[in-house]
């Protein structure tokens, strides 16, 4: 049986999390490869199952690694599945938790093509400080903090008159206690918490990625936060539910991402079902889990199939 991890091509060479995930595929004697996932050479036919880790440039490509996805599900297994790939890209899947009682940010949705005076919202919203973010993105693409005031404004207003002829746009308060309390974020496996961490940006930074020299650590959240976080992930699994493509079942894997306001309450900012940083340098045994998890998923196939 050979598996699929896989990855973008230049993947940077600070990412050392998945090494913990490629230690548990060996120990259990399963041979996998990580190929590129717009690689046209790869034959993903190859593989019993793909799992999407490290395809960290699908945002720039986004129509392409939808297609993919689809293919890829087409011939082999695909974790998460393609209708979670689709979903899960566009953060409008945000609107459909909050419909769900799962609590975000104040958000004012922008929509691509649309003329909007950014000091009117901003107005409108009661917002002392703004925040302007895409609605496909990662590792912070295109965020902008700004001031409430008429320089900051115009600065806003330049970021969206840029943007939004050809996308989407979220427009929200911004949250201080990012800058000392950083993010936390909660993994889950098979529907599970595993364990949890905080991110921590660089002093006078918002950004709490790796790629801006951001720290990381073990966290261990109130009762209520994870209550929150195992409650983000229910409602996106249930069949019914905001999720189209949810059938019940738990996901493989994901992971819910929240920021403080500023009474001390969490909202979450994203949940993440296609590619995240799981963070299993905080957790090496939660690899072993995910690795054994997978492996179930397959046998489980296997024994619908004969």
């Amino acid at each position: 049986m050979l598996l699929a991890l896989a990855t973008r091509s230049e993947l940077p060479a600070w990412e050392v999390d998945d090494r913990h995930l490629h230690g548990a595929l060996a120990g259990l004697g399963i041979a996998f490869e990580q190929p590129v996932w717009d690689d046209p050479r790869v034959d993903w036919r190859r593989y019993r199952a793909v799992l999407v880790r490290t395809t960290w440039d699908y945002q720039d490509k986004l129509p392409a690694f939808l297609q993919w996805s689809e293919r890829v599900a087409g011939l082999t297994r695909l974790d998460n599945p393609a209708a979670i790939v689709r979903w899960n890209t566009h953060k409008h899947y945000l609107r459909a938790l909050a419909a769900a009682g799962v609590p975000i940010a104040a958000t004012t949705w922008l929509d691509r093509g649309q003329r909007v005076d950014v000091a009117a919202l901003a107005a409108r919203m009661g917002l002392r400080e703004g925040f302007l973010k895409p609605c496909v993105g990662a590792t912070a693409r295109e965020t902008l903090r700004f001031p409430v005031t008429p320089a900051g404004c115009a600065v806003a207003q330049a970021h969206v008159d840029r943007l939004l002829p050809a996308e989407d746009l979220m427009l929200q308060p911004f949250l201080p206690a990012v800058l000392t309390r950083g993010e936390w974020s909660a993994i889950f496996v098979d529907g599970a918490i595993t364990h949890c961490v905080r991110k921590i940006p660089v002093a006078g930074d918002y950004r709490v990625q790796d790629d801006f020299g951001a720290r990381d650590e073990t966290y261990l959240p109130t009762p209520a936060e994870r209550q929150l976080a195992e409650t983000a992930m229910a409602v996106v699994q249930r069949a019914g539910g905001p999720c189209p493509a949810a059938d019940g079942r738990p996901l493989l894997y994901g992971r819910a991402d929240f920021l403080w306001r500023d009474d001390g309450q969490c909202v979450l900012t994203e949940l993440e079902l296609v590619e995240p940083s799981l963070f299993f340098r905080h957790a090496p045994a939660a690899a072993l889990t995910l690795a054994q998890a997978w492996l179930r998923r397959l046998a489980t196939d296997r024994a619908a199939a004969t």
